[in-house]
């Protein structure tokens, strides 16, 4: 299947939960012993619209990403949306999103090596 062509809303539904599990992951390998509320407060500093709108902008802007990997992110950043987060803007709303899709895409196409690139490099302690 040729996912660069889904829908990048499709595609960021599952670029959220890939990159919350990848979170929550290194959140658990860290402070496992801490309570699950104390856990859920450091996921959320990687897993909101905010930190995932400078996440997205920094792999731009170190050239990070493949020419196919920034159109696609264009390109889900330029969907319209109906909805936005309650804590951020429609423009950071729609550079998460942008983020999430390309995690989607990397992911359902199978591309582990370079989804765990582009995570390893967008997770800063």
């Amino acid at each position: 299947m040729d996912y660069l062509s889904e829908n990048t809303i499709a595609l960021a539904f599952i670029g959220d939960a890939v990159w919350e599990l990848y979170i929550r992951d290194k959140i658990f390998d860290k402070i496992s012993k801490q309570r699950p509320d104390q856990m859920h407060k450091a996921a959320v500093k990687f897993v909101k619209a905010t930190a995932q709108c400078e996440t997205i902008k920094k792999l731009i802007e170190q050239e990070f990403l493949s020419e196919e990997e920034l159109a696609l992110v264009k390109r889900a950043r330029n969907h319209k949306v109906a909805t936005k987060a309650k804590n951020a803007s429609i423009t950071e709303y729609k550079w998460a999103t942008a983020f999430e899709a390309l995690l989607g895409y990397l992911y359902l196409s199978k591309q582990e090596e370079r989804l765990n690139e582009i995570m390893e490099a967008s997770y800063h302690e």
